[in-house]
């Protein structure tokens, strides 16, 4: 039995920052009331949700190109005007 290698903790960690986005996150944070340390939390977890949804979407597409389920191009201007339209 193999057993995977456990992933490595993140506590702790420490992100460099430059003295403009230290700044700009310090804005933030004062602005809507809360300290910086929840600004970053909260980015991070918008931006794990939106890579997931972006790498889950792309793999979908990928596996409908193997299908040959392909659409043309005409189909996917219209879809896309369509998408504008509402």
């Amino acid at each position: 039995m193999t057993v995977a290698p456990a992933t490595p903790r993140l506590a702790g960690m420490e992100v460099n920052l430059s003295p403009d986005k230290e700044a700009r996150l310090r804005e933030l944070a004062n602005r809507t009331g809360k300290d910086a340390a929840q600004v970053v939390e909260e980015a991070v977890d918008r931006m794990l949700e939106y890579d997931e949804r972006f790498i889950a979407a792309v793999e979908e597409g990928r596996a409908s190109a193997r299908r040959g389920d392909l659409l043309e191009h005409e189909e996917v201007v219209e879809r896309t005007e369509q998408k504008f339209r509402s």
